[in-house]
């Protein structure tokens, strides 16, 4: 071993406490982890989404609070079409401890940068009406988006985000990254336009989302024959299958060549990963995308006007070792981090 650095390391590091951090890009993140020496026990107090302040008085207060980022619930699963219990989603999610302060890979530390707050759950007036829930999903989303803030949802079923998509694509329709196993673009079943296959369909014809802007990646199963509308639209579909031929990096290029510099929304779906992963769902399908494949496509839209995200379909009763809940939350933080990004070069804004 080289004596002169061995020499200089115990220099630097012998009497140093782990809060002595001296890169300046590691030490701003740690500015906001110690106090002292001491960092917060990640399994005290009560359990926030991403361990982000608590501020349930958001939406009564005039533009949010001076918030850049709502983290919202939305506990409701009336639309599924197979098992039930996604409306645990969100207290599954807030469970996880140990996520962030810092993305490794796009160095972001998004509560270092921003102002964002866990600022509860939509305020539903009925666990017995879909239309209603929608009804309120909608108006609750239009409050954070006329404040000018940018809204990070954790559902609940995936029908959450078609009401979702009529408060962020209001003022012009919006692009998409759909990270998934299913299209989601069937029509109306029994009577209702509001069940979870059917989200970006609707979204599409209410003229919220644009088709030639949205790119669906991990798609499968039996399902395929209920997808048309994706193609008579115009949408970007790549199937689980597709990824590994063509690579992540390829896959990540055709993302961004799909949404352009465009305002974009990015929904994911936990059945996009393989049930190995994250079991804790109401409609796995195996053959899926690995948890490192679905960062990294998420990393690779850093830099792009991501306006607002959500992250759906989480089952805990499923699930035995809270992996899916897990999986949720870190990808929950990825895109808490890509909206700071966007925000920080002025775009981002729904």
């Amino acid at each position: 071993m080289d004596q002169d650095k061995l020499a200089q390391l115990r220099q630097r590091y012998a009497g140093a406490s782990g809060a002595d951090i001296h890169d300046p890009h590691f030490a701003r993140v740690a500015a906001g982890q110690f106090q002292g020496d001491k960092r917060k026990w990640p399994f005290s107090d009560v359990a926030t989404f991403l361990g982000a302040p608590y501020r349930p008085d958001a939406l009564s207060t005039p533009g949010l609070g001076g918030l850049d980022v709502a983290i919202i619930g939305l506990p409701m699963d009336l639309g599924v079409t197979n098992r039930a219990g996604t409306r645990l989603g969100p207290r599954a999610v807030r469970a996880i401890e140990r996520i962030g302060p810092m993305d490794h890979v796009m160095g972001t530390a998004p509560l270092t940068m921003l102002k964002a707050a866990d600022i509860g759950d939509v305020p539903f007036r009925s666990r017995y009406s879909l239309e209603s829930c929608h009804e309120d999903i909608e108006a609750t989303f239009r409050t954070i988006v006329e404040a000018g803030v940018s809204p990070l949802a954790v559902g609940g079923d995936h029908s959450i985000t078609y009401s979702i998509l009529r408060a962020v694509g209001a003022r012009r329709p919006v692009g998409m990254v759909h990270i998934d196993a299913h299209c989601d673009t069937s029509g109306p079943y029994e009577g209702s336009k509001f069940h979870h296959g059917g989200t970006f369909r609707q979204a599409v014809l209410d003229g919220v989302l644009d088709p030639q802007r949205v790119i669906q990646i991990g798609i499968r199963g039996g399902a395929e024959y209920l997808w048309e509308f994706s193609y008579e639209s115009g949408m970007t579909v790549i199937h689980a299958d597709e990824v590994d031929g063509l690579g992540i990096e390829a896959v990540i290029a055709r993302a961004r060549a799909v949404i352009g510099d465009g305002p974009t929304y990015v929904s994911f779906d936990v059945d996009s990963l393989d049930p190995a992963f994250a079991p804790g769902t109401g409609t796995p399908e195996v053959g899926g995308l690995t948890p490192r494949e679905a960062l990294a496509i998420l990393r690779g839209l850093k830099g792009a006007d991501i306006v607002g995200a959500d992250v759906v379909e989480i089952a805990p009763q499923y699930d035995a070792t809270s992996n899916t809940a897990h999986c949720a939350a870190q990808v929950l933080f990825t895109e808490l981090c890509l909206i700071t990004e966007a925000r920080a070069l002025g775009k981002g804004r729904p």
